[in-house]
Order: structure tokens, then C-alpha cells, then sequence
């Protein structure tokens, strides 16, 4: 949803997205282009986008708490040559944007941080030129370069990103797929260690409007197969299986772990049964830690979960609040090197949890809860509104039983 709007923005002409996402990450990316330039239409099929490409029409852009807001739509403004700031709320502050720092000013773009935290300023235009960059934070830093490189007129020919150690690699294929879709320049990728942008045509005003379906979101529904898996019977419908996004990986884990699956057109189908330890690499899916944590204390022995090291940067240092939060429900799990283990099969108790302000430790736990003996109480349970407001309401349409204090009220 977030790089549609981007693409959106990017491209000249009329866009319409279907199936569109209003999570709080999904406001923002629609707050942030309007204040770019595009005109934003809603109604009941979905998001009418009118765009004349970059034309910021406001000096602050708000990124909430979105990650991927903030990573890509810096380098967008900073095509522009108005003075930016870039803003953030919560966790967003104080995540690192050190990248920014490194890579803009070799892109003629003037840049000013907090001592590489946010606000940040920018004032471009930026000139997309040879570059190489490192990818071991976040693919997110390259898909804003890789957006912005796209419709730069400042671009030489056969112009060349050259990345390292790039995580997150099902991220970037999506990021060219959406591209792709919107008729922006789409660079060569040389087995995601370079990019190669030959086209250094502007790009001009379409008249032929182009449609977008936002696919169903993986990440979101690792938590209701997890549940189906240890809990009841589920059907989660609309989640593409041919998809570009590294969360479907989910699928993979459950199999491995013997879940009853089935497949049927545009649903998977998931039963309860006596599942077995499982050992995966989430290196390039970070996002599946907290939902494969859940799936293996239900496994029957120990699992494994490697690429700890992705966690820290999150809306919480998601290691710490994995072992902290599922530890008071009965959970048994430790960090060995770079693998989180987790010791399955052990009775789960009801406990008071806390999110750590974090969507997805907040899902885990409720799933978690599923299990669990006598009642959950989850403080800091709102956060879920970042990527899946409606995941309680999903949960108690499934039969579980859950109340809402008042502050709460709104997820109803």
C-alpha cells in the first residue's frame, strides 16, 4: 500500500488503488504525498491519485511511526530544491538514519539530523549518480533510492547502485514489481548487488490511468495462520501465494512444522494439530519473529529462529520483548548467537503483558493468549492500529473472547 502511494506520486497521470490499506502506516504514506503534490480521492472502491509528479506543497512531512515512511519517501523529497523537515512519533524517533547522512550529501542533496536520529532536514534537487551503499540495516533505505533514481532527471545513463550486503531481498522485488506496475524506470537488478538504470528519459504526463490491487498483507496474517495453527479452525482469505512480500514465507515455517493446510482459490484453509520443532532463517523476514515465537511454544520440542540481529531497530528491540513477554506467560525461550530458541510444548499461563508500544508484539501475545491458561491482559494493546487495527475485532469474529477497556473503545 505505502510504496503504491509513493509510485502514485512518482507517476504522472491518474492512479487507482483498490483494496486500499487505512492502518495508521497507510495514513501516513496518504498524508505524506498530498503534501507532496498529489491529489487524493477517496471513495468506496478505493484511492483516486492525481499527480504531477514532485511539487511539495508544505515544508513538514509527518511519518508517524512508519519505518518504511520515513526511509522512502526522504529520498522523494529530497528531489525536490524546498527546505524539508521530516518528522516522526514514537519508536520512529529513535531509530537510527545514519544512511541519510552518508549517502544524500553524495547525491547533492543538503541533509541536517539530530545527531542521526529525527527531525531531519533536506533540500535537493537530487542528482542520482554511481553509488554504493549498504544494505545490511534495511532494504527500505534502497527502495527510496531505487524510487527516486527512477524518475530523477539528473540521471546520467547506465547510472548504477551498487549494493552490500542487502537483508530483506523479497522486499526489493516487490519495490520493482510495484515500480513496474506504475511505468516508472525500472533499473536491471545484477542479482541484487547492482542496480543499473539505463533510461534517462523524463518521464511525461500519461493519459491512460493506471489500476492497482493492493494484495492482501502477509505480516498481518501470520498471526491468524499462527493461530489457526494452535488454536482452531481458520480460512484467511485474499493473501496471494505467487506474492513478492517476504512475510509469505509463513507459509513455509507452518508446513515444515506438519500443520494441516489446504489450499483453495484466493484462501488458505489451517486446522489445529500436534505440530513438531521447526528451525528457520528469518534474515530476510524479521516481521515473522514475533508470530513463529508464538507458533513454536506450541511445537513440541525446541525450535529455532535465526537472524536475532534484525530485531533491535524495530518499533521495540523485539529480542527483549519476546523473551520478557511470552517469559511471563510460561514461555521458555533464549538467544543462542544469532538464533532465538524456543522450547515448546510447556502449558502457557494468562499474564499481564505489555506491548512495548509494538504492533507486533502486541499480536503475539494476544495470539499467545490463545493457549494460555485464565486471562491475558495486554497494556500497551493499541499499537496494533500501525499495521492492523482491526486484528481484535478479527479475533473475536473467529470466537475468542476479548474485552475492551475503555481507552479502547475505537478498535470496536
Amino acid at each position: 500500500m505505502q510504496r503504491a502511494c509513493a509510485a502514485a506520486l512518482l507517476r504522472k497521470g491518474v492512479s487507482y488503488i483498490f483494496n486500499p490499506g487505512y492502518s495508521a502506516d497507510d495514513e501516513a504514506a496518504i498524508n505524506i504525498i498530498q503534501k507532496l503534490g498529489a491529489e487524493v480521492h477517496k471513495d468506496r472502491d478505493g484511492l483516486r491519485i492525481i499527480s504531477n509528479g514532485i511539487q511539495p506543497n508544505h515544508d513538514v512531512l509527518d511519518c508517524g511511526e512508519s519505518g518504511l515512511s520515513i526511509r522512502m519517501f526522504t529520498p522523494l523529497a529530497a528531489l525536490s530544491d524546498r527546505r524539508m523537515t521530516i518528522t516522526g512519533s514514537g519508536s520512529l524517533t529513535r531509530r537510527p538514519i545514519h544512511f541519510f547522512e552518508e549517502i544524500l550529501p553524495k547525491l547533492n542533496v543538503y541533509i541536517q539530523t539530530q545527531q542521526g536520529k529525527l527531525p531531519l532536514v533536506v533540500k535537493g534537487p537530487l542528482q542520482a549518480k554511481n553509488i554504493e551503499v549498504d544494505g545490511s540495516l534495511s532494504s527500505q533505505f534502497l527502495t527510496g533510492l531505487l524510487m527516486a533514481y527512477s524518475i530523477s532527471d539528473r540521471r546520467e545513463e547506465n547510472t548504477v547502485i551498487k549494493v552490500n550486503n542487502l537483508k530483506s531481498k523479497p522486499y526489493i522485488s516487490l519495490t520493482l514489481e510495484v515500480m513496474r506496475h506504475f511505468g516508472l524506470a525500472v533499473p536491471e537488478n545484477r542479482d541484487f548487488t547492482e542496480f543499473v538504470f539505463s533510461n534517462n528519459r523524463p518521464q511525461s504526463v500519461s493519459d491512460h490511468p493506471v489500476e492497482y490491487d493492493v494484495e492482501g498483507d502477509w505480516s498481518g496474517a501470520a498471526f491468524l495462520l499462527v493461530a489457526g495453527a494452535i488454536r482452531g479452525h481458520i480460512t484467511v482469505r485474499g493473501l496471494n501465494v505467487m506474492s513478492h512480500q517476504a512475510d509469505k514465507a509463513i507459509v513455509e515455517v507452518l508446513t515444515q512444522a506438519q500443520a494441516a493446510l489446504a489450499y483453495e482459490r484466493k484462501s488458505i484453509t489451517i486446522h489445529t494439530s500436534d505440530l513438531i520443532p521447526f528451525g528457520f532463517d528469518a534474515t530476510d523476514c524479521p516481521d515473522l519473529f514475533p508470530p513463529l515465537a508464538v507458533l513454536a511454544l506450541h511445537c513440541k520440542g525446541t525450535s529455532r529462529i535465526k537472524g536475532v540481529h534484525r530485531l533491535e531497530h524495530k518499533e521495540s528491540n523485539r529480542t527483549s520483548a519476546l523473551l520478557n513477554e511470552l517469559g511471563k506467560m510460561g514461555g521458555r525461550l533464549y538467544v543462542k548467537d544469532d538464533e532465538l530458541m524456543i522450547e515448546g510444548g510447556n502449558r502457557l499461563r494468562g499474564a499481564e503483558v505489555h506491548s512495548h508500544h509494538d504492533h507486533r508484539i502486541a499480536m503475539a501475545c494476544a495470539v499467545a493468549a490463545l493457549i494460555a491458561e485464565g486471562t491475558t491482559t495486554i497494556d500497551g494493546a493499541e499499537s496494533v492500529k500501525k499495521s492492523y487495527p482491526h486484528f481484535f475485532n478479527d479475533l473475536k469474529q473467529l470466537g475468542a473472547h476479548v474485552q475492551f477497556p475503555s481507552v479502547l473503545n475505537y478498535l470496536k
